[in-house]
């Protein structure tokens, strides 16, 4: 992805840099288990990744790995996590409340290496100064409620200590899953408005 990012044409959109490369993983890990064998039947793997341009932050994921965007001491989900549970809440199946309790609620409808093609879910945010992006694993929000990755993140704490805090707390609570956890903060922002396809600062 990295590497990817780095040789990317100019002018080429993050939300369409990040699908492809996004793309590109899966067929990476999808090939890597064709090549194990019976030993790599069913490897997969989740990923969540982001860019920032000007105002704008755009998200890439599959799976249940999942951003947050953590502003005035409040955290909002900017992803959907690909789960058979979060399908049957879209679908109207069942409630919020009975996924979060089903035996459904881990199993992903989505993940990367499953099949040679996967369905990469993209947005685009606005982010301000002092926002701060939350990227985890499941292992992460699994345990920790978005309120309080949100005060963590929010009372002056650094941001390495807060998330070796985050970690800490989440094993203290489980330690049954690994926990991936990467903040993101926006010290500053250029603000731009687009017309006819092209980006103008506005002042």
């Amino acid at each position: 992805m990295v590497a990817g990012f780095h040789d990317a044409k100019d002018g080429e959109s993050h939300s369409a840099v990040l699908q492809r490369l996004v793309q590109q993983a899966n067929i990476r890990v999808f090939e890597s288990a064709v090549a194990g064998g019976r030993t790599s039947a069913g490897m997969a793997t989740t990923i969540v990744a982001c860019a920032l341009r000007y105002d704008r932050v755009s998200v890439a994921h599959v799976g249940d790995s999942r951003c947050y965007l953590i502003r005035n001491g409040k955290a909002a989900q900017l992803t959907r996590d690909h789960t058979v549970a979060n399908e049957q809440v879209r679908l109207g199946l069942v409630s919020a409340k009975e996924a979060g309790e089903g035996s459904t609620r881990h199993i992903l409808s989505r993940s990367l290496g499953t099949e040679m093609v996967v369905n990469v879910e993209t947005n685009d945010h606005q982010v301000l100064p002092g926002d701060v992006l939350l990227q985890c694993s499941d292992g992460l929000h699994g345990s920790v409620e978005g309120s309080e990755m949100a005060a963590l993140c929010s009372h002056g704490l650094d941001l390495l200590g807060a998330a070796e805090k985050l970690v800490a707390l989440a094993n203290e609570r489980d330690g049954s899953d690994n926990v991936s956890v990467q903040l993101i903060r926006v010290r500053d922002v250029e603000r731009m408005g687009m017309y006819r396809g092209r980006p103008y600062k506005l002042y």
